[in-house]
């Protein structure tokens, strides 16, 4: 029965050409891990060097949110470093791109304000993204962000195709959102 149950996740995988996997808590030693595990991956799946480049950068990006906003944590909320947070991230293939696919859950309470911070750029041209990032550069950090302000808008500029995300309902807990999101590169 153990290998049965195995193998169907396996064969799940490999219908959907996910090439890494993973979900459980994240910190930096676990991010280092995976970045090593990814970088290697990505040489057997024949990634260009700057698709590897847009490829981790967007992965340190979607780590970092997990790292700063998940809500599912091991460690106290306001603890600033060494950070262990519950989230889940994927790179598989399709035709001839790659996808990242990330999620976690975060207090209903912020949902908005990551929608309001994503919504604007589904409309911006690639220069536009590009400009905004420049000036985010220049700007001091938002007050409500624990980094620079620049995750989405980097993996706006590195992804071929506009950044698409959702938020689903806890069904188990309703003060929490699952917030997922997907970059095409």
């Amino acid at each position: 029965m153990l290998y049965k149950e195995f193998s169907d996740f396996y064969e799940v995988a490999r219908k959907r050409h996910i090439i890494f996997f993973y979900v459980g808590y994240f910190s930096q030693h676990v991010v280092a891990a995976i970045s090593e595990t990814i970088k290697a991956r990505l040489d057997t799946a024949g990634a260009a060097g700057p698709t590897r480049r847009r490829i981790f950068s967007s992965f340190v990006e979607m780590s970092q949110n997990i790292m700063h906003y998940s809500s599912d944590t091991l460690t106290p909320g306001d603890a600033t470093e060494n950070q262990m947070r519950r989230g889940s991230f994927c790179i598989g293939m399709k035709d001839d791109s790659f996808f990242l696919l990330c999620a976690n859950p975060v207090d209903s309470a912020n949902a908005e304000n990551i929608r309001n911070r994503l919504e604007p750029l589904h409309s911006m041209s690639m220069e536009e993204i590009k400009l905004a990032y420049k000036k985010a550069l220049r700007d001091e950090t938002p007050t409500d962000s624990k980094g620079a302000g620049l995750g989405f808008l980097t993996m706006a500029r590195d992804a071929s195709e506009p950044l698409e995300f959702e938020f689903v309902q806890d069904e188990h807990n309703p003060d929490t959102t699952v917030f997922c999101i997907k970059a095409i590169i």
